[in-house]
This record gives structure tokens, sequence and C-alpha cells, in this order.
């Protein structure tokens, strides 16, 4: 299960390398974010993601990401 504090403190810390996507399991939004992390457009977003993961409910959090079934 997938903890909302961990993906907003990876995100946070670590975001501009996509490692939040990735511990989210957004493989292919991670491997964006890690090819275009000399820009540093994915650290911008990634701080973007941080607001929203602080913000976001914890219910809302846990359909999004822990009880999503498929691919």
């Amino acid at each position: 299960m997938k903890s909302k504090f961990t993906a907003a403190m990876l995100a946070l810390f670590l975001g501009g390398l996509g490692i939040h996507r990735f511990y989210l399991a957004q493989n292919k939004l991670g491997l964006l974010y890690l090819l275009f992390f000399w820009t540093f457009i994915p650290a911008f977003i990634a701080l973007i993601d941080f607001f929203i993961f602080i913000f976001m409910s914890e219910g809302n959090f846990n359909y999004k990401y822990n009880l999503k079934t498929g691919f």
C-alpha cells in the first residue's frame, strides 16, 4: 500500500528525477521525468505534485493510487 506522505516527500526531494512517479507505479511518466531532468521542468512539475499530494485527501489518494486495478 502506497503512502501519501512518502509520495509527497519523494516528490519534494527526488521529484526532478521522477522517483515519486516510479513509487506510484507510473513508470512511463517516471521515465519522462528522468529523460528531461536536465531541463528542470520535471523539478517544477514535481513541486506542484508535492502540493497536490499534501492537499489531497487520504481517501482520494487511496482511491487514485492504491485501489486502482489494471495495468
